[in-house]
């Protein structure tokens, strides 16, 4: 009796550890899924965000590109028509230079300008941080305000600019009426409302310099002009890639200075322009959705060429 007693309480204890191994089993099980999950539900919400707002449009847009549809009659698929009208236009590759153009000396002019004014107002004092809120200021002012108020001053009658140039007895500029000007009448514009942002970005990557750095070229009597090229320049490479960068996208997409100014017109009609004014004006939306399609590719492409090979000279600390 005993021993069947001694043999049974063994078995429940054998059980009941038996037990508390499979609930420590299903417990650590839980937790590594735990685990491998919950960083997925985290990016989860901003995922399916990105999927319906970004990968979505673009997926839809390139199935646009083989329709023809006028928003009011069915989609006809017709393949690949609408890239060959587009390819031999004669307008689509002026408005391609067009939009070159004015990337070009919007980034360039920018980016230089930007890092003359963050050179001399680099020091902290009062004076400098004024100045450096009064460049900043248009940057935080509405485009349409900033455009409504060029286009009074570079009114070919009434205008400030050509008031002032009748003052020094100038010959005045029909500043957004001719072909030859109008253009890069809207650079400086675009020049004006962008450089006080891209003026603090490089403060900003200037005062993380370390400090030892201009002590040693100090110590070597290194001149000013070495010392920017072989010290400041490359520890302020990562944000000089940066602001390149986004200026070459932002110039290749720029829409409302066009749109508020010019309405495309005296050869300011730029890529986004033009899809927007075969989109919503000619209702062509397969043609629209090709020229939308083009500019991603060449986006895509000149921001693949600019970082293999710029992204190489960049001096990461």
């Amino acid at each position: 009796m005993i021993k069947k007693y001694a043999v049974s309480n063994h078995s429940q204890v054998g059980a009941h550890f038996d037990d508390k191994a499979s609930i420590s089993f299903n417990m650590d099980l839980l937790k590594h899924i735990g685990k491998v999950v919950f960083p997925y539900g985290l990016i989860a919400p901003s995922m399916m965000i990105f999927l319906i707002f970004m990968i979505y449009p673009i997926l839809y847009m390139i199935y646009l590109s083989f329709q023809k549809w006028n928003m009011l009659s069915d989609k006809v698929f017709i393949g690949v028509q609408n890239y060959d009208k587009l390819f031999v236009d004669p307008d689509f590759y002026q408005v391609m230079i067009t939009t070159v153009k004015f990337m070009v000396g919007t980034v360039s002019v920018s980016v230089v300008l930007a890092l003359l004014l963050a050179l001399y107002l680099n020091q902290n004092t009062a004076i400098n941080r004024f100045l450096q809120g009064v460049i900043f200021a248009p940057y935080i002012v509405s485009l349409v305000s900033i455009a409504f108020i060029f286009m009074w001053m570079m009114d070919s009658d009434l205008g400030l600019l050509n008031y002032i140039l009748n003052l020094l007895h100038l010959p005045t500029v029909r500043w957004l009426e001719d072909p030859k000007v109008a253009i890069y009448a809207l650079v400086l514009v675009n020049i004006w409302k962008g450089v006080g942002y891209y003026t603090i970005i490089f403060i900003s990557a200037f005062q993380s310099i370390p400090p030892y750095l201009y002590e040693a070229a100090k110590l070597d009597k290194s001149n000013r002009y070495r010392t920017f090229f072989k010290i400041t320049l490359p520890m302020i490479s990562p944000t000089l890639f940066f602001i390149t960068l986004t200026g070459i996208i932002g110039g290749l997409k720029v829409f409302e200075t066009i749109n508020i100014m010019t309405m495309g017109s005296n050869n300011t009609n730029t890529l986004v322009y033009s899809l927007y004014q075969y989109g919503f004006s000619f209702h062509k939306i397969g043609y629209a959705s090709a020229i939308g399609v083009v500019l991603m590719v060449i986006i895509g492409t000149v921001t693949f060429f600019y970082f293999n090979t710029l992204s190489k000279r960049v001096h990461y600390r």
